[in-house]
């Protein structure tokens, strides 16, 4: 029994294909934030169970959409997230298995401002998504960039899922200012400080990280601006822990 599961609010856009490429599952659940838009339509006309739930973190949503299965196997997708044939049938073929991994990491192939980006670190991207439900929760503590914690061992499969990820650069710019608030927040209750040499060599560090040591400049001008922005956003994140020093003061 394979039970795919969609987090979602206002996905009116993207959720129809998403649930197409979902149709070989035995169950597919919709777990909404209360939608304004036509989402819980799309879902129930394409036969999948609706179920309302209040958001207040992403832990808390997915551990609440993990209790609402009893059993069997749990593979949760994103509402931007397409799952080709091959990956069907490698899902499909490895829960008919008696094996005794509980978890499974899945590759995906980012489309960042249209383009399939393999360098500069948006390949493989590995994501726990694939869980059997009486062996897997999410910590609680992570609210953001969610973990799963697994009773038992993970595994890696070798097809990828398709993300239809950043469109256009100002989404780009807008997810990455949330990211940064809330990554600057873990360093800031870990104790760390700014020092002044972050603001350059941060930057630095994580430009060259991504365009050199993961090939960024393979892809050209794209692996070029995105290694340069996720460089900006290292001075950004340094810049928005000194904001936080500065309140605590």
């Amino acid at each position: 029994m394979l039970t795919a599961i969609i987090l979602t609010l206002n996905e009116e856009k993207h959720l129809p294909d998403c649930l197409k490429s979902l149709a070989w599952a035995d169950h597919v659940i919709v777990f909404d934030s209360f939608s304004t838009d036509a989402t819980c339509d799309i879902a129930r006309a394409h036969g999948a169970q609706v179920i309302q739930h209040k958001f207040e973190n992403y832990a808390a949503q997915r551990n609440a959409a993990l209790n609402s299965v009893a059993k069997g196997w749990v593979f949760f997708v994103d509402a931007d997230e397409r799952i080709p044939a091959p990956s069907q049938a490698e899902i499909r073929a490895l829960i008919m298995q008696d094996r005794s991994e509980v978890g499974w990491w899945i590759p995906r192939h980012n489309y960042i401002f249209e383009e399939l980006t393999l360098h500069a670190g948006w390949f493989p991207d590995y994501q726990l998504r694939l869980v059997k439900r009486e062996n897997a929760h999410y910590d609680p503590e992570r609210h953001v960039h969610e973990l799963v914690e697994l009773d038992g061992e993970a595994g890696y499969l070798e097809e990828p899922l398709v993300h239809i990820n950043y469109e256009t650069v100002p989404e780009f710019i807008e997810k990455q200012h949330k990211y940064t608030k809330y990554d600057a927040g873990i360093l800031f209750q870990e104790g760390q400080r700014v020092k002044p040499q972050n603001y350059i060599l941060q930057p630095l560090r994580q430009f060259w990280w991504r365009y050199k040591t993961l090939e960024g400049w393979k892809g050209g001008w794209h692996g070029f601006r995105l290694s340069a922005l996720m460089g900006y956003f290292q001075f950004v994140l340094y810049k928005e822990l000194r904001r936080l020093e500065k309140e605590a003061a």
